[in-house]
């Protein structure tokens, strides 16, 4: 019963005239709204659902005719039989009632297998949406520079998911899950990462050597010694290259 309420509320089974439009339009408001910018997103979804339901269906029909098929079937054996034999109406019974309960059963497992593709379908909808919202690119940046400078053990502290949290304004438990996924995603595929990782590099190395640069002039000779005056040039006017 859970289950086909279930499957009724997600638009999956009923009347056809819903179509699932009022589980994609659900989905929708509970994952920030509707705007003219994600319409693509969620006809897509509204297609994919369709999808589900016109499988579910199909399978249903097909499970239905094979239980009346099969149920007709063990029927005319009985007749055949009582020929030879006497069939009580009560055995008939309860062979139908075997049949049934067999056919029930594998109904339940394509209904739970029917809500199981509506709930991923959901999920990576909801999570679609909850990424675009909370991880921008600036965010996405700063992750992804801490992850190429550390590529030898990206696996920050806790001390350092924290503040890459405040950076980003994110939790620290998104900022965990965002290291995890990375780590996965990047040992899997890592000849795609790896030009992502040579950007990281050379833009690291970029900001070290600007870096470098403004400590050689904090030493220039125009700076006061710490004596209070300034160094002398080193100058030799009678070596010359050779």
């Amino acid at each position: 019963m859970r289950l086909d309420n279930m499957l009724l509320a997600e638009g999956v089974s009923g009347p056809e005239k819903g179509g699932g439009s009022a589980a994609a339009a659900a989905a929708a408001a509970a994952s920030g709204g509707v705007g003219a910018d994600n319409s693509a997103e969620h006809s897509d979804y509204r297609a994919k659902l369709s999808q589900i339901r016109q499988i579910y269906h199909t399978e249903l029909e097909k499970y239905e005719q094979a239980c009346n098929e099969f149920t007709t079937h063990v029927m005319n054996l009985l007749r055949e039989q009582s020929r030879t034999r006497p069939i009580s109406p009560k055995e008939i019974e309860r062979m139908v009632g075997i049949i049934h309960r067999k056919f029930s059963s594998i109904q339940m497992q394509l209904k739970q297998s029917t809500c199981e593709a509506v709930m991923i379908l959901r999920s990576r909808f909801l999570d679609a949406r909850r990424k675009r919202r909370n991880f921008n690119k600036q965010a996405t940046e700063i992750l992804n520079e801490y992850f190429y400078s550390h590529l030898s053990n990206p696996y920050p502290s806790e001390e350092a998911k924290e503040e890459l949290a405040k950076k980003c304004s994110i939790t620290v438990s998104q900022v965990s899950n965002w290291f995890g996924n990375k780590r996965i995603r990047y040992k899997k595929n890592i000849g795609k990462f790896q030009e992502e990782a040579n950007m990281y590099a050379a833009r690291t190395a970029v900001n070290a050597a600007s870096v470098s640069a403004h400590g050689s002039q904090a030493n220039s000779p125009s700076t006061p010694n710490s004596a209070g005056g300034y160094p002398s040039p080193c100058y030799q006017p009678d070596r010359r290259i050779q």
